[in-house]
């Protein structure tokens, strides 16, 4: 485990790579033992999807583990170019190995979309303004509400969406585009952009599939440029949600200021610790009404089970998983 020194104690480094990767694997059930005896072999936790059109995942470790599971990965042909982003942390944010197989990494719950073979134009983050500031161009927010609540560019459109399996649904009725389309006879330019650029490339693939021609999608998603493009540069709003225990960055990927519920892992909206449908790992004013009593007696015996651990300074592995951070 890579280490450093805080002025007199040393704390371990984990590493955490986050990745996904749209190609046809027709083996993929096969894939899923031999990939978690590899995982448990070098220690890496997190979580891995595996379905017929690709793999997404987060997993974390010591630096030497998580290169080797991406090289163990990349030795295969159809993930050679299997690319990742890292990010340092002095605590594990996973205590779990986990390897999924679903239908879908990213659900949208549409028959015959292909990304691999049908995704639209990726735009750099060097050349996303210039796009989005085309006034012929529609700009289309893919995240969910919550996500989009904290923040998003400029004059993007808001979905309201509350899973990306709603977004085709939005599409069809969606009155942004169908005046552009009614008023030119044509169906219009449209930018896509979500967190780390894997819904974009599934939502361009389901617009193209729709019969629109001209559809972008920022590469690297809005972490990459958040990454990449000066404060002073940028029509970015706000702070953009993450699925990892930051909650939110900003620019250069500066943890903010949010808040997490424990119950639905969403971020706290303001004055939520105030409202009295709020009780620590148990329901925020957004999700109160969406559990049961029996759910909320069991959300508190774990967050009792969380504070005891803490006081005793030892880890509870309780909790579920977080989704993986890229989306």
């Amino acid at each position: 485990m890579v280490t450093h020194t805080n002025f007199f104690f040393t704390v371990p480094r984990y590493l955490t790579a986050a990745f996904y990767k749209f190609v046809d694997l027709p083996d993929y059930t096969a894939r899923k033992a031999p990939l978690l005896a590899f995982c448990d072999e070098h220690k890496v936790k997190g979580l891995i999807l595996l379905a017929r059109e690709g793999i997404n995942s987060t997993i974390a470790g010591a630096p030497d583990d998580v290169h080797a599971l991406l090289a163990y990965l990349r030795s295969d042909p159809l993930l050679a170019d299997l690319q990742h982003k890292e990010s340092f942390s002095d605590k594990a944010p996973f205590y779990r190995m986990k390897v999924r197989l679903k239908k879908e990494i990213v659900t949208m719950q549409v028959d015959g979309i292909s990304p691999a073979r049908m995704a639209g134009t990726y735009v750099a983050p060097s050349d996303w303004n210039a796009l989005i500031s085309d006034p012929d161009v529609v700009v289309v927010d893919t995240r969910n509400d919550y996500e989009v609540e904290i923040g998003t560019f400029a004059h993007a459109i808001n979905p309201h969406i509350r899973s990306f399996a709603e977004l085709p649904g939005w599409v069809q009725s969606a009155d942004a585009l169908g005046k552009v389309v009614q008023a030119g006879g044509k169906k219009p330019k449209v930018a896509m952009f979500c967190t780390g650029g894997i819904r974009c490339e599934k939502s361009t693939a389901y617009m193209r599939a729709q019969g629109y021609e001209e559809v972008y999608h920022l590469e690297g998603g809005i972490l990459k440029y958040l990454e990449t493009i000066p404060p002073e540069q940028s029509l970015w709003l706000g702070e953009c949600f993450v699925f990892d225990e930051r909650v939110s960055v900003g620019h250069g990927l500066v943890p903010g200021p949010h808040q997490l519920c424990r119950a639905c892992r969403q971020p706290l909206e303001a004055g939520a610790t105030e409202s009295p449908l709020y009780e620590a790992g148990v329901s925020c004013p957004r999700c109160h009404g969406t559990t049961s009593a029996t759910q909320k007696d069991s959300a508190r015996e774990r967050q009792k089970q969380w504070e005891l651990a803490k006081a005793r300074h030892q880890t509870h592995i309780g909790a579920e998983l977080p989704k993986p951070a890229v989306q």
